[in-house]
């Protein structure tokens, strides 16, 4: 693939991306494809097999740009305490994040594609797993060094941790009210600072 068309083929999955996640697989037209682009329908399927291919290139970036950041906050702190406050602490902002990106892709792009598109549902739970792996290992780490000490496995911990984040983001999706997102995850601090805390005896 040529330099050109590898530019063309990024400029119409980041362009096209926040669409697809907005209005779903089904609801996004060529028409809002070609408008969103400038370009024709030949062009767009000259760089991608079909409607399907394009969604999945689009869901994959905006995955990636999330996965991305949640790495980076992750690795910001040297201990395990750290790096879980400085996540909580953006998913409080996470309305304000996926605002570019057409809103949350795992909210969205999972309710839309559970009953129309099976490869765009297995990418989804696939980056979900992918998430509480993340957070798994954090807190995993953290045993280890005997920094914090969990009431129960790393793995479960860290999915029902992240099943509460989702949670507050559909809250906060459905009613447009971001005091959903704001409070639980305020919520979600005191509970993770009190669980690890009186499990490890640690004073802050």
């Amino acid at each position: 693939m040529t330099k050109k068309a590898e530019k063309t083929t990024a400029y119409i999955i980041e362009t096209v991306a926040p669409i697809f996640n907005k209005h779903g697989y089904i609801g996004t037209s060529m028409s809002d494809l070609t408008e969103a682009t400038g370009l024709t329908k030949g062009a767009i399927y000259g760089n991608f097999e079909n409607k399907e291919a394009l969604a999945l290139s689009a869901f994959e970036h905006n995955r990636n740009v999330l996965l991305e950041t949640i790495d980076n906050k992750l690795e910001i702190g040297v201990k395990a305490f750290d790096k879980l406050f400085c996540l909580l602490s953006f998913y409080k902002q996470y309305d304000m994040f996926t605002l570019p990106l057409g809103g949350c892709p795992i909210l969205n792009v999972g309710v839309d594609a559970q009953a129309n598109n099976k490869l765009l549902s297995a990418a989804v739970k696939e980056t979900v797993k992918e998430i509480e792996g993340k957070i798994a290992l954090v807190l995993e780490n953290g045993a280890n060094k005997e920094e914090i000490r969990l009431p129960v496995p790393p793995l479960q911990f860290a999915k029902q941790l992240f099943t509460m984040i989702q949670g507050a983001v559909a809250m906060s999706t459905i009613t447009q009210d971001r005091k959903y997102l704001v409070n639980t995850i305020t919520y979600l601090e005191y509970l993770v600072k009190q669980e690890l805390k009186k499990k490890a005896n640690l004073d802050f």
